[in-house]
């Protein structure tokens, strides 16, 4: 039976990456929130990173709703597929990468290097994703930046996911073979010691493809779904709210158990990484299952056009709200804390600075890098992709194209 071609782009889930982004930078600063909340507030707050699963989820989704029915295992079809991927991505990893270690060489800030004695080597593995492989290195450079070596990953093995599931019919095994292969190398590499690659257990589970790869299969499931049977649904449950207190209740599962000597978060307990790796996604499926399929207030809240724009310069938020950009504006904070403070002293009054809360301050910088990320957006991120697109890189350029000429932005996917 024919059925109506499904939309290509749903608004909605670009404003969910902006969602998304957003939960990550609260986790990373619910320190902050110590002299306001209870203790359980900020860690509840802290286990925000699930922002990363619903990233790897949604990746998941797009790929495969994009690509699934018309992939082809042929040179030039993976060329065209590797050169939209490098267009949506590594332009700007790249720039602000670069611009980090620019950063080390002039303050000497070992929050980038962590230590380590050759940073042109260390470099290198930043700028080919290579680093998300060793546990000694994960966290250099742009440090959240991890999460886009899991991205890659699955880009690499997304159509030979597709033609198992298609060809073999095999789709379910495919996690579970990943899975421990993750298992037997930790087995055999945490004996070695090459600057921890796959190095232990909670490393190769929260932050390598290997470990990860359920929640990018839960996503490619619900593509195949929705691909299958269309955005039609026959019973009245919303699944975007009941997906949305689901995800919540996996936070405040995470929040509560106790974390591993070294680490920073619940997730990283073994009943955390099952709650974030196995758990969460399904959570976060059932939500993109209601945002496609529902129309509620909060599908039209995401699919706003302000929101979706927010949405498009996530990738960037994500990549400078940690890091030395994030350190040039707190430091930007104190020395204006300082003479405002010097200004007081001169006029002999006794006032409070609007600088002195460590609240308002990281509002001040939540806004001030949600401008910055919009504008490199505007002016880089946007121009570069299209170029990319409509360039001869890696495969001569076909006018006219819909794979070349659609909006480059409507099949984000990364950190994304």
């Amino acid at each position: 039976m024919s059925q109506k071609p499904l939309q290509n782009y749903i608004p909605a889930l670009t404003g969910v990456r902006a969602f998304a982004a957003y939960l990550v930078f609260i986790s990373h600063y619910a320190d902050v929130f110590d002299a306001i909340f209870p203790q359980i507030v900020q860690r509840f707050f802290g286990e925000f990173h699930i922002g990363v699963s619903i990233f790897f989820v949604l990746s998941g989704f797009l790929i495969t709703f994009r690509y699934y029915n018309n992939f082809h295992l042929t040179a030039d079809w993976f060329k065209q597929y590797l050169k939209n991927r490098v267009a949506r991505i590594y332009p700007m990893y790249a720039l602000l990468t670069i611009c980090a270690f620019g950063y080390y060489f002039i303050t000497k800030d070992e929050s980038i290097t962590k230590g380590s004695s050759h940073p042109i080597a260390l470099m290198v593995l930043n700028i080919t994703f290579l680093r998300g492989f060793f546990y000694r290195f994960w966290d250099t450079g742009i440090a959240q930046g991890w999460s886009l070596t899991v991205e890659e990953c699955f880009y690499f093995s997304a159509p030979i996911i597709f033609l198992i599931a298609k060809k073999y019919n095999k789709f379910y095994l495919q996690p579970v073979v990943l899975t421990c292969f993750a298992i037997v190398m930790v087995l055999i590499f945490s004996h070695v010691n090459w600057y921890g690659f796959f190095g232990n257990f909670p490393f190769v589970m929260l932050f390598t493809f290997f470990g990860r790869c359920f929640e990018f299969f839960v996503g490619v499931q619900l593509a195949r779904i929705i691909l299958n049977k269309g955005f039609a649904r026959t019973n009245k449950i919303v699944y975007t709210y009941l997906g949305f207190a689901l995800i919540f209740l996996c936070v405040l599962v995470m929040a509560f158990q106790p974390v591993p000597r070294g680490w920073a978060a619940g997730v990283e307990s073994p009943a955390g990484i099952i709650t974030n790796n196995y758990f969460l996604c399904i959570a976060v499926a059932l939500f993109f299952y209601g945002l496609l399929t529902e129309a509620t207030l909060l599908k039209k809240i995401l699919a706003n056009p302000f929101v979706e724009l927010l949405g498009k310069s996530s990738y960037i938020f994500y990549l400078i709200h940690l890091g030395w950009m994030y350190t040039l504006i707190h430091n930007s904070f104190d020395w204006l804390n300082d003479r405002v403070f010097a200004l007081y002293d001169k006029w002999g009054v006794d006032w409070n600075s609007p600088f002195q809360y460590a609240t308002l301050n990281l509002i001040y910088a939540f806004i001030l890098l949600n401008a910055i990320a919009i504008l490199l957006f505007k002016l880089i991120e946007e121009p570069l992709n299209h170029y990319i697109r409509k360039s001869d890189f890696l495969i001569k350029n076909k006018p006219r194209n819909p794979e070349n000429e659609s909006n480059p932005n409507k099949d984000a996917t990364a950190i994304n």
